[in-house]
């Protein structure tokens, strides 16, 4: 059967396809006649985009479907606040069988590529000998380089797809340097690139790379890749017993600052211009990717106006390129 994408779905479709449970709640009937009983409300979802489904009579017990299983799924499009897959049938795929391909993007550049790239900047760039000592502790090792290649950079905000934690690293650097080299005098680039190389390490325990979603580890859930990047910059530390003081307190501040606000996580907001400088350079790539993929998935017939993004709290204007004219 030919795999049917979300994002070509329209209000009045007939549905026989695969899709991911990205989200299912059960909620209660209010009818009186059907006390105790319950259907279920999902978010399903593939490479192209998602949508909301509801199922009147869903399965039960083994047959019930979870959060990130990939299911078989026939019903219709309806209009309920938008388009809503009303589903008739659902059944859970052995997950051996099915093709990732469909339901976990990938960055567009190739992880081996921006791997060297970014060991090309240990060795150009990082010239105090304990920065550089510290940054091969973690990407001298295989297995976390291997798990920094593959891990997303987020579940559903920016960069969330396969290698996409390495892409947004990268941007950022890119946008470290560029601060650095305004403020030669005021900003150290070795310090403020090994900052933007570590900020995230604590995502690779965040979320859980063989989930088709990227759903969160319990400790990603319970403790955050601040505090669990600081718990790896702390161990990784503890081996370099050499490491001058003042380094180490400029980048513990580094990665616990680099949220920016208090209310977006961060424990404590930028105080040194090099957490000032990160903060921003990784909010720019983190911005600007949300802007790249709502532009991506806009549709051009649908008007200048992509639709609304309940991250960037707003629309954009997608203007037509000058070949769509």
């Amino acid at each position: 059967m030919k795999k049917q994408m979300i994002k070509d779905l329209r209000i009045g479709d007939e549905v026989e396809t695969q899709a991911l449970v990205l989200e299912v709640n059960r909620a209660a009937f209010s009818a009186p006649h059907r006390s105790g009983e319950y259907f279920l409300k999902l978010m399903l979802g593939d490479v192209s985009g998602r949508v909301k489904a509801v199922m009147w009579d869903p399965p039960r017990g083994e047959e019930a479907v979870q959060q990130d299983e990939v299911v078989f799924v026939r019903g219709s499009v309806g209009d309920y606040h938008g388009p809503q897959v009303v589903v008739s049938d659902l059944r859970k795929l052995d997950p051996a069988r099915v093709n990732r391909s469909f339901f976990q993007p990938v960055s567009k550049r190739d992880p081996k590529e921006m791997m060297a790239e970014l060991k090309a900047v240990i060795e150009a760039d990082i010239e105090e000998d304990n920065l550089k000592a510290l940054l091969e502790k973690f990407f001298g090792e295989e297995e976390f380089s291997r798990s920094f290649a593959l891990a997303p950079a987020a579940r559903t905000i920016h960069h969330n797809y396969i290698s996409g934690l390495l892409e947004h690293t990268l941007e950022v650097v890119y946008f470290c340097r560029h601060q650095a080299a305004l403020y030669p005098e005021k900003i150290r680039l070795d310090l403020l690139l090994t900052g933007a190389l570590l900020h995230d390490i604590g995502k690779i325990e965040e979320y859980r790379q063989e989930s088709l979603s990227f759903e969160f580890t319990d400790r990603g859930k319970l403790v955050g890749h601040i505090s669990i990047g600081k718990e790896m910059l702390d161990r990784k530390m503890a081996d370099l017993s050499a490491f001058p003081p003042g380094l180490r307190l400029e980048l513990e501040h580094m990665l616990l600052a680099h949220h920016g606000n208090r209310e977006w996580g961060s424990p404590e907001v930028p105080k040194t211009i090099h957490a000032f400088a990160l903060y921003h350079a990784d909010l720019l790539s983190a911005r600007l990717n949300q802007f790249a993929i709502l532009m991506d998935k806009h549709v051009p017939e649908s008007g200048d106006w992509a639709d609304w993004d309940r991250f960037l709290e707003r629309s954009i204007f997608v203007p037509p390129t000058p070949e769509s004219e």
